[in-house]
């Protein structure tokens, strides 16, 4: 039997998860400056064509980001502006932590080390 906290927690943790990995953020944090297309994101953030698609199709699939088209062309846009009150709030938590979770060792910064280093 499930609880309502249960019920909550599961879409909030996709939500999360969806938000977990550090390209998609870069992503999301660059469209929270205002929409882009992929030749943008690639040049501005430093990835592969492939990646920024791969990750922008995903966070369409969550329902985060949206695209409108213009000629040939698709601009990238969040679709939901909350996120970036959610960005906000994850800065003061982090400042307000000092950054404590940088230092986790499963999830910090040495431990994505690691886990890339092992791949």
């Amino acid at each position: 039997m499930t609880t309502e906290i249960e019920a909550g927690v599961a879409p909030a943790a996709a939500l999360f998860h969806s938000l977990s990995d550090e390209t998609r953020l870069r992503i999301v944090q660059r469209l929270a400056c205002g929409e882009a297309r992929v030749v943008d994101l690639t040049g501005e953030l430093g990835l592969a064509q492939s990646t920024v698609s791969k990750h922008l199709a995903c966070l369409r699939d969550c329902g985060l980001v949206d695209y409108r088209s213009e000629g040939r062309q698709s601009f990238y846009a969040l679709s939901r502006p909350e996120l970036i009150d959610l960005l906000e709030t994850a800065e003061q938590v982090l400042a307000a932590t000092g950054r404590a979770v940088a230092l986790c060792p499963t999830y910090g910064t040495a431990a994505a080390e690691t886990a890339g280093a092992e791949r």
